[in-house]
This record gives C-alpha cells, structure tokens and sequence, in this order.
C-alpha cells in the first residue's frame, strides 16, 4: 500500500525546543506515528516523513534557517536507498547527526552506516525505552555540545580535546554504562573508570567532562606511569624557584591549571605512596602546596582516574591507601573488554574505516565476510585500540575497494583462545565435551548465517540441516540474527 508523504511538526511559529529539533523518515507510517509519539513526550520538536525524497528535501529547506539537530531513518527505503540518503545529508552538512534504524540486521549494514557517518544503529524491533530514548539523547546531547563550542566567541580555544564522537557501543553493557555517565555527569563527584587497556578509559574521561558544567574549561589528563616520582610531583603540583637542582624558575603544576576544569589521572595505581597523601590532600581540602612552597594554593577541580589494575586488591595488599580508594571510587565505572561485547565491532570497524578513508583519502567501502568474520573471532587482546590500529594498517594495505583477511594481519586463532588450557582441564577431570562441542557448532552457524546474510534457508543448506533443525539450534544457542 503506497502513502502520501507525511509531515508532523510542532505547532508552527513557535521558537525551537530546547531539547532538539528531529526529522524522522521511514516508509511505515505506524513508525513515523510511534516514534513522532514518543519523541513528542520527551520535549522534542519532530517533523517526520514517509519518503526519502520527501524527507531531503525537508532537510535541504531547514539548513538554511533552522537545521535539525537529529535525523532518524530507516535504511530500505522504496524510493531512495536509506543509506544514498544518509550520504546525501552527510553531504550537505557534514556535522549532520543521523541514527539508523532498520529490520536488517546484517553486519555489512552496520558497517556501511558507520563509515558513511551515522551517529549510532539500531535494529527493529527496538525498545522505546532502553534503545530509542537513550539513543536519541546521548545524540542530543552530543549536538548540544557542538553547538554550544561553535557559539563561543573564540570556538578553536575550545574545541581543543572535544571528543568528534562520543563512545561506540550499542550492547547492554555498553548502554548501562551510557546511563551511569548521564546521570553522573553533572555532578562533581570523582569518579574511577576501570578497565582493561585499550578499552576507552580516557574517552569516558573525556565524555564525562564535555557532557557537564565544566565543559568550557580545562580537561587535563597525566599518565601517572610516564614519570618518576619526583618529576610527577612536579608536574602535578608544581614548584617553585630554587626549590631543587635545575628548578630556575616558578612552574605551575597541571592539577592548578586544571582550576574549574576536570583533572584525568591515567594509571593512578602507579602513584607513590607520598603522591598518594598528597592526591588526598588535595581532594579532601581542595588545596595544596607546590614543591619547595610555603604557602597552599585553592582549586576546584573534578577529579576522575582511570586504572586498568584491581585497585581492591591493591589496597589489600598494603599498596594502595584504603582511604585514598575511597575517596577516588565515589562512582565505579567499569568497562567491559571487546571481547565480552563482539556485537558492537562491526560498529566500530566502521566507524575506523570511516576515519581512516578520510585520513588516508582512500574509498574503501566494505570488509568481505571472511575478513567480519575474522574481525568478530579474534580474541583482542588489546580491546578498541587495538581494532582501531587493525582497520587502520588494513585500510593502509587495501589495495581495492573491500578489505580482506589478508589486509588484517590478524593471528586468527578463533578456538585457541576457548580452549586454552583443554590439557590442564583434562589432567583435572574438569573437561566438559559437550560444552566444547556446543562451542564449535555455534561458531560455524554463526558463521553460516553470517555468509548467507541472514538468510536461515541458505544458511541450513551451507551446514546440511533442515531450516527447522537450524532455527532450534539458532534458538537453543540464543543467537541473534
């Protein structure tokens, strides 16, 4: 059944929302009708649209006087491939933010809106209220503090460190820990962000800043493993003239610039026992002494630290002050490793291939299978830094217009790393055979589905099954497709 184009827009004359204005475009009306619904509710503006030319052509004619801060599309669309018109916005307006919705879950769709730009991806049917809601605001917001820079008087003093992208992730970990820093943003509470490395430490650092009231002023971040003892003093506090060998002049410390801004203490497991007092110090009396000083010096500044060692059991072993841990672990943030959250790398691969083709100006357009599925078996040790630094040398390699296994360089080693140990567990009585079993079964319909491209008839004729044998399995091992 074809429909007329649809528009639902705030009363008309009146002045933007304060919460974002948001152009909606999907070929169901009943789509358009639920989220414009929903979004009302929330205190945004909505216009929606059941044709992507349509839904252009309303996006062209704001640009020039009131742009959206928000685009949410479907991704097939009859009259206009949703991801041609994603294109189309990103030329336009470069900054545009867009959100993807679709009923396709294939990786290669999810890979395609990241390196066109989206913001973020979800798949119908969606949650209104654990995947639309906090969605649309982390992207609101994310506009906000773009605009808010853009506004200042003098906007490259400010948009030294502001983060392009606000973290990458759309599993239930992921969105648990968007919500914690939504609600802990705002406040002034320290806050320790644990993880391992190459999780994303210093960008939930970043994110917590430039999402609170001190967003206009300095984020300072020190790796607290970098210096020795006595330079780190002073790199944190300061010193003054003559106060040791080679001290011939005044310097102030980065905790004192960092003055109403936010401090990001990197590694602080490695702080000293004498750094740690004077760490305490400073952020139970907001004062503190320059090396060689005799007088304190006041400031206001937000403290978060980040470590990727167990701080408990430092603090058990005598390594660590206890009420220092206290004083840092007001609020926990815990950031889970790639490999606890595979859902989230096509998204992110992406988003790198995106990155680097700009960089390297270079139109590498997709992974081949084979390389997604290398990509979602390796184990990752160093977690997004690591994936990150793949898709680069990758996109660096490519000599076409895909990326293939051969450009990833990767030790592909996608059973070694379950079964790591399967000698000892034998040694012990403890090997499980049919949980092993399970395993590789899994791996191979997983692999199935995904070269099939979600087709569940063609996937069972790749394994050798019966379409109704596959979906029990499918059910049985709680695949997604």
């Amino acid at each position: 059944m074809s429909t007329e184009p649809k528009t639902a827009s705030g009363q008309p004359g009146h002045a933007k929302t304060e919460t974002g204005k948001i152009l909606i475009i999907d070929d169901e009306v009943s789509i358009c009708e639920l989220l414009s619904i929903i979004l009302k509710k929330e205190g945004y503006e909505v216009t929606t649209s059941t044709e992507s030319k349509h839904g252009l052509l309303l996006f062209q004619t704001a640009l020039a006087h009131d742009p959206f801060d928000l685009v949410i599309q479907d991704v097939r669309m009859p009259d206009m491939d949703g991801l041609a018109l994603l294109k189309k916005f990103k030329e336009l307006d470069p900054s545009t933010l867009s959100i993807v919705i679709t009923a396709f879950s294939t990786y290669d769709v999810a890979v395609e809106a990241m390196r066109l730009g989206a913001y973020d991806y979800i798949k119908k049917p969606f949650d209104n209220e654990t995947e639309i809601k906090p969605t649309v605001k982390r992207a609101i917001q994310f506009r906000q503090i773009i605009n808010s820079f853009a506004n200042k008087e003098n906007p490259d003093k400010y948009q030294i460190g502001l983060p392009l992208r606000m973290i990458i992730g759309s599993t239930p970990q992921m969105k648990s820990i968007y919500e914690l820093i939504r609600r802990v943003a705002q406040t002034d509470s320290t806050v320790l962000i644990q993880g391992e490395s190459g999780t994303g430490k210093e960008l939930v650092a970043r994110t917590l800043h430039y999402q609170s009231s001190r967003l206009y002023e300095p984020f300072i971040t020190v790796n607290c493993g970098a210096f020795t003892e006595t330079l780190l003093e002073s790199e944190l506090f300061g010193h003054v003239k003559g106060s040791f060998t080679n001290a011939y002049y005044d310097k102030k410390g980065l905790i004192e610039v960092a003055n109403k801004g936010t401090f990001f203490l990197d590694e602080v497991s490695e702080l000293s026992p004498q750094l740690q007092v004077k760490l305490l110090r400073v952020i139970e009396t907001k004062d503190f002494k320059p090396v060689g000083a005799t007088e304190n010096k006041k400031v206001d500044v937000r403290f978060i630290t980040a470590t990727n060692t167990n701080l408990d059991e430092q603090v058990k072993k005598g390594l660590f002050r206890e009420d220092l841990f206290y004083r840092l672990n007001v609020i926990s943030i815990q950031l889970p490793p790639l490999s606890d959250r595979k859902d989230d790398i096509p998204l992110l691969a992406g988003h790198f291939l995106s990155k680097y083709n700009k960089m390297m100006k270079k139109e590498v357009s997709e992974f081949t299978p084979d390389a997604m599925e290398a990509l979602l078996t390796y184990h990752w040790p160093g977690n997004v830094r690591e994936l990150e630094n793949t898709v680069q040398r990758a996109v660096a390699l490519c000599q076409g217009n895909a990326i293939h296994v051969e450009d990833l360089n990767l030790r592909l080693e996608p059973l070694a790393v379950e079964s790591s140990g399967t000698d000892g567990d034998l040694l012990q009585g403890t090997a499980n055979l049919d949980k092993k079993m399970e395993h590789i079964e899994k791996i191979y319909i997983l692999k199935a589905i995904r070269s099939a491209q979600g087709n569940m008839t063609e996937a069972a004729k790749m394994l050798g099954i019966t379409f109704r044998s596959l979906r029990h399995k499918v059910k049985k091992y709680n695949i997604k497709i």
